[in-house]
């Protein structure tokens, strides 16, 4: 692991994992000025997400540093950004500092090649995916879905999928593609039962 600097930007549901996408619309000046700074620099940015509500939100400890592969200026100032996801980082410390974005030292981790999953795993996968997106009425291409590497499959859903603040901080905690996809498939057994019951209200 090595440990560097990083600017982030702290935002709840939004994960970036190793080797995918985010894409951002870029509004509040502070995070323009992140922007900019990035675009000056190294084109880094780390996204994490609050624990809470406070202002400054307390930060979990554990993100992904992406790297900003597309941007579009607009004339009033905001951006329009795609992060592509590197590493993920351990936040060491805050980092005292006078830009109006927050910054950390972070230990990234060494870059590694995800596993495939067995059939086994990835029919499980598909098939709650399924019952989850017909329980909330979700048009679905699966046939598209089915052509998704695992990765991609895996990956796409955490970021997509309307769990929890904790949930989706699970998701990108998670050591490995199995043990993401089997989080993934007792989560929405949990909240597509606790969703039609009332009990849990889906972010």
């Amino acid at each position: 692991m090595t440990a560097t600097r990083l600017s982030v930007f702290p935002l709840a549901g939004a994960l970036l994992f190793p080797r995918m996408h985010l894409p951002l619309h870029i509004f509040e000046p502070r995070y323009r000025a992140m922007v900019s700074d990035a675009l000056a620099r190294d084109r880094r940015i780390g996204m994490i997400q609050p624990r809470d509500a406070s202002d400054p939100p307390t930060l979990f400890d554990i993100g992904c540093v992406g790297r900003i592969a597309d941007v579009e200026a607009l004339p009033d100032g905001r951006y329009d950004i795609v992060l592509e996801g590197l590493a993920r980082f351990t936040v060491l410390r805050e980092l005292d500092v006078t830009t109006p974005f927050r910054q950390v030292e972070a230990e990234l981790e060494a870059a590694s090649e995800e596993e495939a999953l067995a059939l086994a795993e990835r029919a499980s996968l598909e098939m709650e995916s399924r019952r989850f997106a017909d329980g909330l009425g979700y048009a679905v291409d699966w046939e598209a879905v089915t052509r998704l590497d695992d990765e991609s499959l895996v990956n796409g859903i955490a970021q997509i999928a309307p769990f929890d603040t904790a949930s989706k901080q699970a998701l990108l905690e998670a050591d490995g593609l199995s043990a993401r996809a089997e989080l993934i498939v007792q989560l929405m057994q949990f909240f597509g039962r606790h969703g039609e019951e009332g009990g849990v209200t889906l972010q």
